[in-house]
This record gives structure tokens, C-alpha cells and sequence, in this order.
């Protein structure tokens, strides 16, 4: 089952897309995926079942409703500070040549004794991020990204401060997750995200990697609920004046990490303060694939393109630079 959240008027709805990806039926009784999640851990039905068993109040035509941007981000908490947006990196293998070179790499740099931070905290992840279930792997590198104030719905636009040095996509998998009454996560399912970040400032030094992901994000516009394919493939493009200047296939899914989700999503949630009950997380889980690797640059109006069949329509979202808001000297005394 894949799930939209659309406004209607003043009010947030539930949509489920058809099979054909052309429509959505629209859902009564329930304001919005949270409420959904929550309805269904209350009643001890899956997400599936508890959509499932709501009225439907109309049929719509799904490419209108992305045309005229009624469609929303697939999950939000009604209290944006009540929203964690977080991400996980060096979690990517790519393609099975790309292993093998890394491989090689890593083995050659530690005979030399030159691993960087980076290259030691990946190899630890390839030696062991991919534990047995139930048992604990290596830890990932963890970010901080902000709270649901951050995220862009689909088709809008992704501000850039004017203070940052770049604003590039980062196609990756999101997991979308409600903590429960008891403090115990359930995840939802998983959605298309653009993690969008400043590299040129993670670029000056590794230590700026959390200023640099102190950016907007795209997050949509479908939760595929359920399980996911190991193996998932999928094309991020960067268009410019409607031409694509920049286009390449990713991977994702567990068939091309060196971290299971299962192990990724502990590392995250073994924190209390990241299970505090009723909140809405939205982890992204990392990527192997960016046009800045490839020498691109973006500009203000080049349009991002995320399309990962598996989980439905193309996130797109249009880059635009916006003034920071706040000034030196801007803090004043009490």
C-alpha cells in the first residue's frame, strides 16, 4: 500500500494511491498520517489495515492534485518541534565494482597506515554493520538535520540560506516513524527523501559536516508501507531551464549498504531522548550518488528529480536562495 497526505481546504487528508498511480482515493475519519499511526497502534492493527478500513470520500486524479502542490509531505506531527529529522552516512556501498574497488582501498590504505576518519568509520561499517537480528553492529555516523519546520512538500521549493556555499540533492531512502504512549517506535514505512545539503562547506573540513546538513530537506511524495525490495534502483536528475544537465542511477536498499536498517535504526532510537512518546521521526538513510561528486554546481531554479519506481511518483522540488533572517550582533541582552 502506498499512502499520500493532501490538503483539502484547511484540513489534512489521507489518500491512497491506486495501483495504476493515476488515482487516489481519499479518506474520511482521520486527520493526516499521524493520527492514522496512531488510531492503528491504539487498536493493535497494522497501518495497512487500519487505512483500509476507513470510508473513502472521493476519488481523485493523482496528477492534478501534485499539479496544483495539494500534496504534502507523506507524515508530520501537527507541532513541527515534535518532528526530528535526522540521517545516517557512509552507509552506501554502490554497485558491486564500486565494493570491490572500496575493498581494495580500504585494505590498501590500512597497510599503509593512511585510513582517514571517514575511510575507518566506513570500514567499520563494512565489517560490521551488518549484524545477526536482534544482535548490535557498528555504530553509523549520525546527523542532525532539524525538526518538521525543515521539510519541503513535493514539487515546492527547497530554500538554500544565502550564507551557504552550495545546495546540492542527496537522493536518498527515508524512514518515517510514530513513537508510541509506552516510548516504543513503529515505523510506518518508507518514502523518497533529497537530503539537500551544503558540500562545499563538509568539503573545507569533515568537522563542518553538521553545520552542513543544517538545510532544508524534501521528503515524498508517497509512504510505501511494509517491507522493502533489498535491491532498489532508482535516477536523480538536476534540470535546468527544463533541460537535464545532470543525470545518474542510485542504489539503495540493503543489497547495496554495509548497514542493515535494522541496525541503523537502533543506533538511533537507543537514545530515551529520541523515543519520547507521540513524536514523528524522519531518518534518512544515506546515499552513494551526488552531482557535486561529478563537478556540478547548482543554481537558483534548477529543478531536483528523485524518481525510485518502488515508492511511487518522482519527488521533484525547485531550488531557491533565500536571506539568512538573521544578522551578527542579531542576539540582544536581557
Amino acid at each position: 500500500m502506498r499512502l499520500i497526505q493532501l490538503k483539502d481546504g484547511a484540513d489534512v487528508r489521507v489518500g491512497i494511491v491506486e495501483e495504476d498511480g493515476r488515482h487516489v482515493r481519499v479518506l474520511g475519519g482521520v486527520d493526516g498520517t499521524w493520527a492514522l499511526a496512531r488510531a492503528a497502534i491504539g487498536a493493535g492493527r497494522s497501518l495497512a489495515e487500519a487505512a483500509g478500513a476507513l470510508p473513502v470520500q472521493a476519488r481523485l486524479e493523482y496528477a492534478t492534485l501534485l499539479a496544483e502542490r495539494r500534496v504534502l509531505p507523506p507524515l508530520h506531527h501537527p507541532d513541527p518541534a515534535h518532528c526530528m529529522v535526522s540521517g545516517t552516512g557512509l552507509t552506501h556501498l554502490g554497485s558491486a565494482a564500486a565494493r570491490d574497488a572500496m575493498h581494495q582501498k580500504l585494505q590498501q590504505q590500512a597497510e599503509e597506515g593512511s585510513l582517514t576518519d571517514s575511510m575507518r568509520m566506513f570500514q567499520w561499517g563494512v565489517e560490521g554493520g551488518m549484524p545477526a537480528p536482534g544482535e548490535v553492529g557498528a555504530q553509523p555516523e549520525w546527523f542532525y538535520k532539524g525538526d518538521g519546520s525543515i521539510v519541503a512538500a513535493p514539487d515546492a521549493e527547497l530554500d538554500s540560506p544565502e550564507f551557504a556555499l552550495d545546495g546540492g540533492e542527496e537522493p536518498e531512502l527515508v524512514g518515517l516513524y510514530v513513537i508510541d504512549d509506552a516510548g516504543v517506535p513503529h515505523r510506518l514505512g518508507f518514502a523518497i527523501g533529497n537530503e539537500f545539503s551544503d558540500h562545499v562547506t563538509e568539503r573545507q573540513n569533515y568537522l563542518y559536516l553538521a553545520h552542513s546538513k543544517l538545510r532544508a530537506c524534501a521528503i515524498g511524495p508517497e509512504l510505501r508501507v511494509g517491507e522493502l525490495p533489498r535491491d532498489l534502483r532508482g535516477t536523480s536528475r538536476l534540470l535546468r531551464d527544463g533541460a537535464v544537465v545532470w543525470e545518474k542511477p542510485f542504489l539503495t536498499g540493503e543489497a547495496n549498504m554495509c548497514h542493515s536498517l535494522e541496525n541503523l535504526e537502533y543506533h538511533h532510537f537507543k537514545y530515551a531522548a529520541h523515543r519520547r512518546p507521540g513524536d514523528v521521526h524522519l531518518h534518512f538513510f544515506g546515499t552513494a550518488t551526488l552531482s557535486f561528486a561529478d563537478g556540478v554546481r547548482t543554481q537558483p531554479g534548477d529543478v531536483f528529480e528523485i524518481d525510485l519506481p518502488e515508492l511511487g511518483a518522482p519527488l521533484r522540488n525547485t531550488l531557491r536562495s533565500v536571506p539568512a533572517g538573521f544578522r551578527p550582533g542579531g542576539v540582544r541582552p536581557l
